[in-house]
C-alpha cells in the first residue's frame, strides 16, 4: 500500500476502512465476475449458487475450503509481515517450494525410524527454517547490497523450481518411476487428516484434505499479531517499514529488520509444505504451492495486512477455490479455464485493486461528516 493511500485511509473511520470498503470492493468484483458469466450465457445466480453450495452446503465442501484456507493464511502472513517492514515479497512461492524441500528431505531420511509425535514437530520445524533460508538471502542483499527486493524474490521462485526439479529428478525419484515424485511418506511423516482424528473418538467425518495444520496457521496468525503490535522487536520492524529515517535516529537499525522481516515471512510461506506436502501430498511433488504464494498478495491486501483480515479474506479464497471446482463440474459448458477467469477477476477487484474506491469513500466520508456538523450546530442554536 503506497503512502498516499495509506494516508488517504487513515482520514477514515475503522468500520469503513476494515469493514465497509473490503465489502464493497468483493461486490464490485462479483458484479464484475457475474457479467461474464452473463456473457457466456449462464445464469450468475445460478453459478453463484452452485458456487456457495459446493464450498460451503456439506462438510466434504467445507473441509476442502478450509484446507485452502490454511495455504492462503500461511501465504497471506508471509506478505503482510514483509509489508509491515517496508519489503514487498512476492517470493512465496519459492520459499514455499523451499520449505517442501525441508519436509521432503527430513521425512524421507527420518520416516523409517521416528514417531509421529517427534517427527511432526521436526517437519513443521524443517518448513519453517528452509523457507527461512530462502528468503534471507534476498533480504539480505537488499539490506547490504541494494538489490530490489521485488526482482530477486522473483528470481528466487524460479530457482527453487527448479532447483526442485533437478532434485526429484536426478535424487529422490525412486528407481523405475516414470513419475517426477519422491517415494511415499512413512505414516509417521503425514500430517493428521481431520477426519481421522474425529474417528479416533467415534465421530464419522466425510473425508477430505483438511489436517491439523489448519491450528498451525491459526496459532500462526496469534503470533504475528503479538509479534507485530504487542512485541519491541515488532514495534522496530513496523517503524522502520513506516519511516526508516526516523527509526535510524532513534537507534533502530533498518538493514537488520529487513532481515527480520524476510526471515519471519519466508518461515511463514514455507509452513505451506506442511499443509500440502505432510497433509495431503505424502511425498514430494513437483509445483505443489500451485500459485498460493502469488494468490497470498491479494489476501493479505483485502485482510488489509491484519492477521484477523487475513483470516477472513483466506476463507473468502477458500470458498472461490473450492466452490470454483464444483461449478466447473456442475454447470455445462463452463470449463475450468473460466472458473479462473472469474477468479482473477475477483483477485484483481478485491485485492490488487483493494484501494482504487478509497479516494471515493474519502470523499463520501468527508461530506456526510461535514453535513453532520452543520446539522450538529444549527441544532445548537436552535
Amino acid at each position: 500500500m503506497s503512502a498516499s493511500s495509506s494516508s488517504s485511509s487513515s482520514a477514515l473511520p475503522r468500520w469503513i476502512d476494515l469493514g465497509l470498503l473490503p465489502l464493497w470492493n468483493l461486490a464490485v468484483a462479483l458484479g464484475v465476475a457475474g457479467l461474464v458469466v452473463l456473457a457466456i450465457g449462464q445464469s450468475p445466480m445460478h453459478a453463484l449458487s452452485v458456487l456457495l453450495q459446493g464450498s460451503l452446503g456439506s462438510l466434504r465442501g467445507l473441509g476442502y475450503t478450509l484446507y485452502y484456507t490454511t495455504t492462503f493464511i500461511f501465504t497471506g502472513l508471509a506478505v503482510a509481515v514483509a509489508i509491515h517492514g517496508g519489503l514487498f515479497n512476492i517470493g512465496g512461492e519459492g520459499q514455499a517450494t523451499f520449505g517442501g524441500l525441508g519436509v521432503g528431505l527430513l521425512a524421507l531420511a527420518l520416516g523409517a525410524h521416528l514417531p509421529a509425535a517427534v517427527l511432526l514437530p521436526l517437519l513443521v520445524i524443517a518448513a519453517a527454517v528452509f523457507g527461512m533460508v530462502w528468503a534471507l538471502i534476498p533480504g539480505w542483499l537488499q539490506a547490504w547490497r541494494g538489490s530490489h527486493i521485488v526482482i530477486t524474490t522473483i528470481m528466487f521462485n524460479f530457482l527453487a523450481a527448479s532447483l526442485n526439479v533437478y532434485l526429484l529428478v536426478n535424487w529422490l525419484r525412486p528407481a523405475g518411476s516414470m513419475a517426477v515424485e519422491s517415494a511415499d511418506f512413512a505414516e509417521s511423516a503425514r500430517m493428521p487428516a481431520l477426519h481421522q482424528l474425529a474417528a479416533l473418538f467415534g465421530v464419522e467425518m466425510p473425508s477430505s484434505p483438511l489436517n491439523l495444520s489448519l491450528l498451525l496457521a491459526l496459532l500462526a496468525c496469534v503470533f504475528v499479531w503479538w509479534f507485530l503490535w504487542k512485541s519491541a522487536a515488532g514495534y522496530a520492524l513496523r517503524a522502520v517499514g513506516s519511516a526508516p529515517r526516523a527509526a535510524h535516529y532513534a537507534g533502530i537499525r533498518p538493514k537488520y529488520q529487513v532481515l527480520v522481516a524476510m526471515g519471519l515471512a519466508g518461515a511463514l510461506a514455507g509452513l505451506v509444505a506442511v499443509n500440502e506436502i505432510s497433509g495431503v501430498q505424502g511425498k514430494l511433488t513437483l509445483d505443489f504451492v500451485a500459485g498460493a504464494g502469488f494468490t497470498g498478495i491479494a489476501v493479505s491486501l483485502m485482510g488489509r495486512n491484519h492477521p484477523v483480515g487475513i483470516v477472513l479474506a483466506s476463507l473468502l479464497f477458500g470458498v472461490l477455490y473450492q466452490g470454483g471446482v464444483e461449478v466447473s463440474f456442475e454447470l455445462p459448458g463452463f470449463s475450468r479455464e473460466m472458473v479462473v477467469t472469474a477468479q482473477g477477476l475477483i483477485v484483481l477487484f478485491a485485492g490488487a485493486m483493494a484501494t482504487v474506491s478509497l479516494p471515493l469513500f474519502v470523499k463520501l466520508h468527508g461530506w456526510l461528516s461535514g453535513k453532520n456538523k452543520g446539522v450538529a450546530k444549527e441544532l445548537a442554536h436552535g
